[in-house]
């Protein structure tokens, strides 16, 4: 039997396989609210045959947002809108669902990447606002700074976070993975280059990750125990002196003796500065080697774009799931040809199976 195509358990949450589909923002929400572009984005992926769909990062707060176009889940109006699009997808996918809760920090209040290549705006300057870090330091040269966040603030970022939580779990959604990867805001308190505080969140890693950690303890306590919970997280920031393997081997530690149901390894987004040796797989390394530290199940990705290569992933013990995200747009029929190449079997809605080639006809099933 295929690994790839072998069912896993993250938590209490059971996939029917092990290909997951990462999180990918749109830019296309209405003042936080799904729009019918998520409904069609969202629908299309989750007839695909994948073993799970996370959502895009969802902001907890409209602060939080990276774009002025985000999505976001933090009030009625946020949730109804989410709700209804999911109502849709769940018809006629029975694909487990999962939702990123993000929070942009400095990395906020930016134009969307066609637009002046994302480029930070002015918080004085239509569709732009003050935006928040561990402190005082801008992304890069020239962007807005930040203001660094008051102990009583971080008592308010936890609180949004765990209540996002609850009403994602109030719409369905089965497993919750926190982004604490790509530069943003929890990122940003754990990488030594971003964070210069000299208070119980800052200077020593213990007091650095105390941020993830402490929303991870609040989005677990917020939703009941049948959820999955995990974080994404940056293995390194790819600059000397930032946030590296090492910490992230004691971070993940930290998550696992706390009931972490998962670990999605990634890596940069923090610094400019990134010099990252991209190649096929390049960050599967930094997922074994967290694997080998902990128990729960640790999802690899990044430049996994072929099934053999994905089934050598998962056989080799790098990794327990494999996650593609613009692979999944280029090919979103990426695991019926997957399960064709690795003689497996991927669900398909019935309205398809008369696609698939008779030589191939065995690899999908309703």
């Amino acid at each position: 039997m295929s690994l790839l195509f072998s069912p896993l358990d993250i938590g209490p949450l059971a996939l029917p396989n092990r290909i997951v589909i990462a999180p990918m923002c749109q830019y296309a929400a209405d003042h936080g609210e799904a729009t019918d572009w998520h409904r069609i984005h969202l629908g299309h992926l989750a007839l695909s045959g994948a073993g799970l769909l996370i959502v895009e990062a969802t902001a907890v707060e409209p602060r939080g947002r990276i774009t002025w176009a985000d999505l976001g889940l933090w009030d009625n109006r946020t949730e109804g809108a989410l709700a209804a699009v999911l109502e849709g997808v769940r018809r006629y996918s029975p694909m487990p669902l999962g939702i990123q809760l993000a929070h942009a920090g400095r990395k906020a209040s930016c134009n969307r990447p066609w637009e002046q290549r994302g480029a930070a705006i002015d918080p004085n300057m239509e569709l732009g606002w003050q935006t928040v870090s561990a402190s005082c330091l801008p992304f890069k040269e020239g962007d807005p700074a930040p203001t660094a966040l008051a102990p009583s603030d971080i008592d308010g970022i936890i609180e949004a976070f765990a209540a996002s939580a609850r009403r994602a779990v109030d719409i369905g959604f089965g497993l919750i993975e926190i982004h604490a990867a790509h530069g943003y805001l929890l990122h940003q308190f754990l990488s030594p280059l971003s964070n210069r505080r000299d208070d119980d969140f800052g200077g020593a890693a213990e007091n650095r990750m105390r941020l993830a950690l402490r929303v991870f303890d609040a989005v677990k306590s917020a939703v009941p125990a049948g959820v999955a919970v995990g974080l994404r997280i940056s293995a390194t920031d790819w600059v000397d002196g930032g946030w590296d393997v090492a910490q992230s081997i004691a971070l993940a530690r930290e998550l696992d003796a706390r009931g972490c149901h998962f670990l999605h390894v990634s890596s940069g987004g923090l610094d400019p500065r990134q010099q990252i040796p991209v190649a096929p797989g390049y960050q599967v390394p930094m997922a074994a080697a967290i694997r080998r530290e902990v128990d729960m199940p640790v999802i690899a990705v990044g430049l996994i774009t072929e099934p053999r290569q994905a089934e050598d992933i998962l056989a080799s013990g790098h990794a327990d799931a494999v996650a593609l995200a613009r692979g999944f747009l280029w090919n979103p029929r990426w695991p019926w040809h997957a399960a064709a190449a690795l003689d497996a079997q991927a669900w398909a809605p019935p309205n398809y199976l008369r696609s698939a080639p008779s030589a191939f006809s065995a690899a999908i099933s309703p």
